[in-house]
């Protein structure tokens, strides 16, 4: 089975072109589950198969969290795919890619340098405050897409700082919260200057931090836009893995256009040759 190992700002995938591969669809859940575990197969915060288009795009993207749920979209993986599907003659500069969220467009800015429009955001809720051990903590909610890719956007003052385990707990509980059904990815954030702001995700499926979020990412430059934070233009995110820039465009109160930029990586290509999968063709 041939694979790319990809990141985007940190945000690692390992890619199968299942139009060449042919594995049936019931297949990937355990394959994402094997193949991204770190120290025992390749190791990867989830999944991407690309698949033929079903409508307009130049093929579609599955995705699967590491532990091999399906997720809507990934903003980084997406940027990675767009890389992939140019590199490999699916697509040109421009491209069009199917996603169970919906369809997101990629532009080619050079080798490495890939833009992406994010799915629209569907829910928004700015004030969306959760109670956590009978205190109001602040939050706001924002789904991109349709199905809702789900984001809980949480100031944290001195969020550089924060102690590790003290904040992956939090972020363990609020991704688990009943206020949000389908569970959440949790972006965490503070505001470092005009423009600029540093951010951390602890990722639904992944059930962790991850060293870059491009979805919520998005959603969070979203809502720091509306909010009258930031002014939506060039406005820079920095993460554990790296810098996004995020560029959300206003009209009469919402979002209409949401666009992600950074830089992806090629790290290997070759073939899988995992013994513990077995014959991944009969699951």
């Amino acid at each position: 089975m041939k694979f790319w190992k990809m990141n985007g700002a940190g945000n690692d995938f390992i890619l199968i072109n299942n139009m060449e591969e042919h594995l049936p669809l019931e297949s990937f859940p355990r394959l994402a589950q094997i193949l991204c575990r770190r120290r025992m197969s390749v190791g990867a915060d989830g999944l991407m198969v690309i698949e033929a288009p079903l409508r307009d795009g130049d093929y579609r993207m599955l995705f699967y969290n590491s532990d091999g749920s399906a997720g809507e979209m990934c903003g980084n993986g997406a940027r990675c795919i767009c890389r992939y599907g140019y590199e490999n003659g699916l697509a040109g500069q421009e491209q069009a890619v199917e996603t169970t969220a919906g369809l997101v467009t990629g532009r080619r800015i050079d080798r490495r340098l890939y833009r992406i429009r994010l799915n629209d955001p569907t829910t928004v809720r700015l004030d969306h405050p959760v109670e956590l051990d009978g205190t109001p903590l602040p939050c706001s909610y924002v789904e991109l897409g349709n199905p809702g890719l789900p984001h809980a956007v949480v100031p944290y003052p001195h969020l550089r700082e924060a102690e590790e385990n003290s904040l992956r707990e939090l972020g363990r509980r609020l991704r688990h919260h009943p206020a949000f059904p389908k569970g959440a990815n949790v972006n965490f954030y503070e505001i470092l200057g005009p423009d600029h702001i540093y951010e951390r995700t602890f990722e639904r499926g992944v059930e962790d931090f991850t060293y870059a979020c491009g979805t919520g990412t998005g959603s969070t430059i979203a809502v720091l836009t509306l909010q009258g934070k930031v002014s939506g233009r060039n406005v820079r995110a920095d993460m554990a893995g790296g810098a996004l820039t995020v560029d959300a465009e206003q009209v009469q109160g919402r979002i209409a256009d949401l666009y992600l930029t950074g830089p992806t990586n090629v790290v290997c290509k070759g073939e899988i040759t995992d013994e513990e999968l077995g014959n991944p063709g009969t699951v």
